[in-house]
């Protein structure tokens, strides 16, 4: 058969069209760019696009150029491919698309993803301070910073931190890729595949899934608005298992926004102390406050060096900020080597950025409209709820954060529910996401994180309606 010296370009571009890796639309490209890459003639070029003309899988468009046909289907020839199939954990697949946003345009409701929705970004302010970064800064900034994190960034930490009576020595902080990198190392540090940690039941998804990970096993301790995290239950659990770590969110805890009281607090703390267990406290929400002053945390009154707590700028700043920190307590050693195992250097730019906003009054400045939003938004969403689902519903009122805890009647069928919720556009986090055991079937949780438009407010109404 005879060949053609165009070839050496139509034989790879007819692949991909076929394929679908070049897509109808696709831009191919131009005649000058094969000439000088493949040595070839001018009209050997034009020769080759002509023939994948013919073959209906490429369009001239004069003064453009040349394109995937639009009318071309990959569905007209087999697609032959030697990819193996990849097979994905479908639990893990529905549990990860329930908390996470699509970005399907502004057609779905979303009140299932925990970070601040556009509108309360405080954009201008962190795209100012970049910019402001960026030109005092210049190229240093794509260098590596210290793999442990930028030493004037951990002093602004720790000296915040002061002011709400947690003592931080800036030696023992690690700046992390975000709070879960945080969780990670925290967790890494103090246990092996098998050991035992315990955690608040509810609890989130990510956590969960950093626990499975690590392949530790699980002891679920209830967490409810009236009690809090179960102080009790936990001294039970300590005195028939070795437990190597306890997680909990104390302040404004996700799904059901409970702040620990500071008696509570130092109860847990005694436990772990008389047990020698590692308690990794998670303080994302802490500055999230709806009214008062900000809540301490239960580092604030640890002098044992057990208690480990993280946070980020996710929750309070943006969600593309990734942007963590650990106190490790005496278990700063083995936290900075799993540290840097996992990459010794977090983003410059974004170390910079907060540091910044933490050494002006710009992030308080910030903080202080952003929980006036979100009370109100609490309020609203509260209010919502209780008009507009059935008798028998009841949920948590939150203290700060972002979400809301609901319960739905025994009666309730909330598959049909969650159905009719997707067929509408409208999103929440099913109660099944937040345990290893079915322990949550009627509950959901509502994030009011975003602006609430006319839309959104009208979705948590239609919501209600899909219940007798």
């Amino acid at each position: 058969m005879k060949s053609y010296k165009f070839e050496i370009f139509t034989s790879p571009l007819e692949k991909n069209i076929r394929e679908g890796i070049y897509k109808p639309g696709h831009k191919l490209p131009s005649v000058r760019e094969l000439k000088d890459k493949y040595q070839l003639s001018t009209s050997s070029v034009q020769n080759g696009y002509e023939y994948l003309i013919i073959q209906g899988l490429v369009e001239s468009i004069p003064k453009s150029g040349y394109y995937v046909s639009r009318q071309f289907s990959k569905s007209d020839e087999p697609i032959k491919t030697n990819r193996t199939p990849i097979i994905r954990d479908a639990l893990f697949e529905n549990n990860l698309t329930s908390i996470t946003s699509l970005r399907k345009g502004r057609k779905l409701s979303e009140f299932n993803v925990a970070a601040p929705g556009d509108l309360l970004v405080p954009q201008k302010l962190i795209l100012r301070t970049m910019q402001q970064v960026i030109r005092e800064q210049g190229a240093s900034l794509l260098r590596y910073y210290p793999s442990n994190g930028l030493p004037d960034l951990k002093e602004n930490i720790a000296k915040r931190a002061a002011g709400y009576q947690t003592i931080l020595n800036p030696e023992e902080l690690l700046i992390t890729d975000g709070a879960l990198q945080a969780l990670y190392v925290a967790l890494a540090s103090v246990c092996s595949a098998g050991d035992v940690v315990a955690v608040e039941s509810p609890c989130i998804f990510s956590t969960l899934e950093v626990i499975r990970v690590l392949n530790l096993k699980v002891i679920e301790i209830p967490t409810d608005r009236e009690n809090g995290f179960d102080v009790d239950f936990l001294k039970k659990a300590c005195v028939k298992n070795k437990i190597n770590a306890v997680l909990l969110t104390p302040n404004f805890h996700n799904p059901t926004g409970i702040l620990l009281t500071d008696e509570k607090k130092k109860a847990l703390l005694s436990v772990v102390q008389d047990y020698e267990i590692a308690l990794i406290e998670n303080d994302i929400f802490g500055d999230l406050n709806f009214n008062g002053t900000r809540p301490t945390t239960i580092k604030s009154f640890d002098n044992s060096g057990l208690v480990m707590t993280y946070s980020s700028y996710a929750k309070t700043l943006a969600p593309g900020i990734r942007l963590g920190w650990l106190s490790a307590g005496k278990f700063i050693q083995r936290a900075e080597q799993i540290k840097f195992s996992l990459g010794s250097t977090v983003s410059p730019i974004y170390q910079e950025t907060v540091n910044r906003l933490l050494s002006t009054s710009s992030y308080e400045k910030h903080l202080k409209a952003f929980r006036k939003q979100l009370a109100k938004n609490a309020s609203l969403t509260l209010d919502l709820l209780s008009e507009n689902f059935p008798k028998g519903t009841s949920m948590t009122v939150p203290a700060g954060g972002y979400s809301i805890w609901v319960k739905m009647p025994e009666s309730a069928d909330m598959n049909y529910f969650y159905a009719q919720c997707e067929k509408i556009g409208v999103r929440f986090t099913p109660g099944y996401t937040f345990s290893f055991s079915d322990t949550f079937p009627n509950y959901f949780r509502v994030v009011f994180a975003d602006a609430y438009t006319p839309k959104r407010i009208e979705a948590i109404r239609q919501a209600g309606q899909f219940f007798p």
